[in-house]
């Protein structure tokens, strides 16, 4: 059995990364239409090896469509998503506009696959924050071996991030500190990117923090165990794809590092990486186009009682992103249509 698919801002970033991993999951399309906004009306973008051109969204009709992957701002989904469920069309929202509302569920699919049936609510799944998921997956098993009581996270996120202007402004800042006569202003970003790092993602909070960070916070909560305490700084570094995170874990129980390294062996989504010699671990440049979470440089932490410390990578635009949904709309075929 197929569905008829609609990918919504399939000339960005994430949609075309959409689009590429449908065709690489072999996801079971009988039909499939790719959205844009009227000024990309006809771009072409490839489905395996199938050239669609874009539709426009504003007069899409989503009725006889089974699942929409939105891959648009917020703003826009506002107006589309809820006129796409109304049509009996799934929504995986990839925006931050659902994500924190009660009767949404917010989904990576190897850590609360239950939260599924969530669907049924209002016909809307939303997509976690790149920074989390990557981080969720990695720490749900450990939490079901040891509950997990804080987690201390910095982040060190890629332009990619940002979208297109992100990776833009990069090259061209790259760009420019070479070439005499080149720009080197700040546009998408606050302070120079090319070279330097900005501890500032998204806008500032009333407590100092960040958007960015506070997601991280009340995310994990939501998806793994809201008693969970988290604390976040959210770093933009020069890198074109790939987020790596550096994780601090306090645990209610003792958790040897070599039995949890066991763990996250056995998990889904994760590839553990871990030998302490040059190289022994996983860079972001390394992780690009991979599905899968990298684990590395695992050791136990002496300054508290029950602590370990890891390394976590993962493409952003992957499972960050495009591919959680993806995987995110076979969980619902799996669960939910086939019953319906």
């Amino acid at each position: 059995m197929g569905y008829r698919v609609v990918v919504v801002g399939a000339t960005g970033n994430v949609g075309r990364e959409m689009l590429n991993i449908l065709a690489e999951r072999q996801f079971p399309v009988d039909e499939i239409a790719a959205l844009a906004s009227r000024k990309s009306l006809g771009t072409e973008v490839s489905f395996g090896e199938t050239t669609l051109k874009t539709k426009d969204l504003a007069t899409f009709d989503f009725s006889g469509w089974d699942i929409a992957l939105f891959a648009i701002g917020a703003d826009a989904t506002k107006e589309y998503g809820p006129k796409a469920a109304k049509a009996g069309c799934v929504v995986i929202d990839n925006s931050s506009l659902y994500r924190y509302e009660p009767d949404i569920p917010l989904i990576v699919p190897e850590v609360n696959p239950h939260a599924i049936e969530g669907v049924r609510n209002r016909g809307i799944i939303a997509n976690p924050n790149c920074s989390t998921a990557q981080m969720v997956v990695a720490l749900k098993p450990l939490h079901d071996r040891a509950r997990i009581k804080r987690v201390v996270v910095s982040t060190y996120q890629s332009v990619s991030g940002a979208g297109k202007d992100g990776i833009d402004e990069l090259w061209d800042q790259t760009k420019g500190l070479y070439v005499p006569g080149q720009e080197v202003d700040a546009a998408k970003f606050t302070k120079q990117i090319a070279f330097n790092v900005i501890p500032h993602i998204d806008k500032f909070m009333e407590d100092g923090s960040t958007k960015e960070e506070w997601k991280m916070v009340a995310e994990t909560k939501k998806i793994i165990d809201p008693k969970i305490r988290v604390t976040a700084t959210c770093v933009r570094v020069p890198v074109f794809v790939g987020h790596s995170e550096a994780v601090n874990v306090e645990f209610e129980e003792f958790l040897d590092e070599d039995e949890a390294r066991d763990i996250l062996r056995q998990s889904p989504g994760i590839l553990v990486v871990d030998k302490r010699e040059d190289g022994g671990y996983v860079t972001p440049v390394e992780c690009v186009g991979d599905f899968a979470t990298f684990v590395s440089r695992l050791r136990q932490d002496s300054t508290v009682e029950n602590g370990l410390n890891f390394w976590c990578v993962s493409d952003n635009l992957r499972k960050g992103a495009a591919l959680n949904a993806v995987q995110i709309a076979e969980l619902l075929g799996n669960r939910v249509l086939q019953l319906a």
